[in-house]
């Protein structure tokens, strides 16, 4: 071996992971790194061993693999460590996210505030810092007022958007901007991603807010989509933003976020994601009380007061229904058997 295939060798790349499918994934290195493109890495064995799946957000360090073979997809390089991550999410499957945009349309499809709330609650049981996009407000402006109350009043900044007639867009892309700046001030990046059900125009609002993403999608490589087409999967992108970059996820529409398959969090924790009852904990008349229909329940007094929404109790009762159908001795027992086949953990 040559000084210079030393020195390639040894050569440590720190980066970002922004797209993983079969086994390989594209690393974006950070800024002031030896390289400037993209890498494509497998990721070493140790990791699976481990119980460790690589995602997308996820920050790494990369080496490149001097066991590569010699056609031209084969990845040439190896993600060797994956960085202690601040948050994760199941689905989508992502990390270290700055904000979720949690999309809810004002009609067609119906709102469903169930699924939204489900959404919100998992985001605060992260450490995620949820945002309320409405859509399609030009389609029921009535309803999209509502929806902005609802959440406005649980103390989520929302904001209300028509990708048709542009209504609102300047607005969230003005605050995209500030907070890209902040986060270079303080020599970090921000990595956000839209989420909603299916149908809720959050791909129409993605192309309105960022022209270049649909260019993007449109033409990213298909290295790492060996064999038979892959789905749509989870991937970061870096756009645009008035001067500045942020890292965005364009994730595919759900249906339903399943309580009862997913242990996204437990009961005892439900009360504090749902933000606007964290004040009233503690000052319920009884210690133990659910939150759901006690005498002298604080919970209860403050959506008698109008500054509950209604809906957003009524989604936390049936959230907590969907967590007790399965038990808690279940989840534990499911738990273990998890870690006793060293099952992949995200």
């Amino acid at each position: 071996m040559t000084g210079a295939d030393k020195n390639e060798s040894s050569r440590v790349i720190r980066g970002m992971i922004t797209k993983g499918v079969g086994g390989l994934y594209s690393v974006a290195p950070f800024p002031g790194e030896s390289a400037e493109d993209e890498l494509l890495c497998s990721a070493r064995g140790k990791f699976r061993l481990d119980g460790i799946i690589p995602l997308p957000g996820d920050d790494v360090t990369v080496e490149p693999d001097t066991e590569a073979g010699v056609a031209s997809d084969d990845p040439r390089f190896v993600i060797t460590s994956v960085k202690e991550r601040k948050n994760v999410l199941i689905r989508p499957p992502l990390s270290n996210l700055t904000y979720m945009f949690a999309v809810i349309p004002s009609c067609r499809p119906r709102p469903d505030l169930l699924t939204a709330d489900k959404l919100l609650a998992i985001l605060e049981h992260a450490g995620i810092e949820p945002i309320v996009v409405v859509t399609k407000s030009d389609l029921d402006p009535a309803s999209a007022e509502e929806l902005r109350h609802i959440y406005a009043t649980a103390g989520y900044r929302t904001f209300v958007l028509s990708a048709v007639t542009g209504e609102g867009c300047e607005d969230l892309t003005a605050f995209l901007a500030e907070v890209a700046s902040e986060a270079e001030k303080a020599n970090g990046s921000v990595r956000a991603a839209f989420a909603g059900v299916s149908g809720a125009g959050k791909s129409t609002l993605l192309s309105k807010l960022f022209p270049t993403l649909s260019l993007k999608t449109g033409s990213v490589s298909r290295k790492t989509e060996r064999g038979k087409h892959t789905t749509r999967c989870t991937e970061l992108f870096s756009v645009p933003v008035g001067d500045k970059n942020i890292y965005l996820a364009d994730t595919p529409g759900f249906s339903m976020l399943d309580f009862t398959r997913f242990d996204f969090l437990p009961e005892k924790d439900l009360p504090m994601c749902f933000r606007e009852f964290c004040d009233c904990l503690g000052k319920c008349r009884y210690t133990g009380c659910t939150h759901v229909r006690e005498e002298g329940c604080a919970v209860i007094e403050k959506i008698g007061r109008g500054e509950i929404a209604k809906s957003r109790h009524d989604n936390y009762v049936a959230i907590r229904d969907e967590i007790k159908k399965k038990p808690a001795w279940k989840r534990d027992k499911e738990e273990k058997e998890r870690t006793k086949r060293k099952e992949p953990r995200v």
